[in-house]
């Protein structure tokens, strides 16, 4: 057990931040780097949401200007560093069929800043919930959908628990982030958090060897000069992360949407274990596709992730395009007899 919970520390040290993924280690600014204009582009919030507590809340549509009558809406949750960007590699694929992706900035990331780099776990969960009544109310007759990556997975699972999400809204989970580091690993972070809040860090404080986070390069240099990328992150910041993805967990029993989780076999930041320990609490009915050599970052991944989501947006009884279907059965057969 001990040896488990030091594991997960590990893997869960490597989210901080994904843009380390982007950056590899302790380096100059960005902008010390060559580039191109297109690479460090700052593309504006097509519109910005005003929260409950007065907070304004970036969000970017694709296409932009949005779609007039799409004939679905996807409601889009970024990872740990990163922003709304974060949909540019797939979302020309789901566009061409006419499908709108709405990708608010998390609060803490993007231009949604806050001091520390962190909210909380409650407030980003009402944010979520004030997100996706804004675009039910825009889009009052169009199919829904909600789809997070990473921590924007665990973001997504917390709104598809509220009992105020209808039953009628879908669920699209890229390896989402539901890692528990368990007892006293918790409690020696939040002591840490108490201590030192806002004390920074960088991937030059991740252990071990640097990680793959995608195999598209030019998505990966994107996400490094993009100006809404986090390049650093705090303790507090971190420690707030834990219990995000621990509550997410927590709550994936009363998930009240059908679900589609998508996990890429090379995924080397959330742990075999983890997905696993996901898919025992979600509903049966949740849809497992595992893709054979995806890497975390499956927004901009070069493995296929865009046609099974439309596969499954479209006919959600179908097989999935990747043989995803196939390689999950082998995947729980592996996992789940350890």
């Amino acid at each position: 057990m001990v040896s488990k919970r030091l594991s997960s520390l590990r893997h869960f040290l490597r989210f901080f931040p994904l843009c380390a993924a982007a950056s590899c280690a302790h380096v100059p600014p960005p902008s010390h780097f060559r580039h191109t204009a297109q690479e460090a582009a700052l593309i504006p919030a097509d519109t910005h949401l005003t929260m409950s507590d007065g907070a304004s809340i970036p969000l970017r549509f694709y296409p932009s200007p949005a779609l007039q009558k799409p004939r679905a809406v996807i409601l889009a949750f970024h990872g740990f560093g990163d922003s709304r960007d974060a949909w540019e590699s797939m979302a020309p694929t789901f566009n061409t069929q006419n499908i709108l992706i709405i990708a608010p900035d998390a609060r803490g990331f993007g231009q949604a800043t806050v001091p520390h780099q962190w909210s909380s776990t409650a407030r980003m969960r009402a944010d979520a919930t004030e997100e996706l009544a804004w675009v039910q109310q825009h889009w009052p007759h169009t199919p829904l959908y909600l789809m997070g990556e990473s921590m924007g997975g665990a973001t997504a699972l917390l709104l598809a628990a509220q009992p105020s999400t209808p039953f009628s809204v879908r669920t699209i989970l890229l390896a989402p982030a539901t890692v528990d580091i368990g007892q006293p690993l918790q409690a020696i972070l939040d002591g840490w958090a108490l201590l030192t809040p806002n004390e920074r860090l960088t991937g030059a404080h991740i252990p071990g060897h640097r990680r793959i986070a995608t195999d598209n390069l030019a998505a990966l240099r994107r996400m490094f000069f993009d100006p809404l990328t986090q390049h650093g992150t705090t303790v507090r910041a971190l420690d707030g992360l834990t219990h995000l993805m621990t509550q997410a967990l927590q709550d994936a029993p009363f998930v009240r949407t059908p679900v589609l989780l998508i996990y890429g076999s090379n995924d080397q930041f959330v742990p075999p274990f983890s997905t696993r320990a996901l898919l025992q609490r979600l509903p049966a009915t949740a849809r497992f596709d595992s893709i054979d050599g995806a890497h975390h970052l499956l927004t901009r991944d070069k493995r296929g992730v865009s046609d099974d989501i439309l596969a499954w947006i479209n006919n959600p009884e179908a097989f999935l395009p990747s043989g995803g279907d196939f390689a999950a059965t082998q995947w729980r057969w592996l996992y789940e007899s350890q």
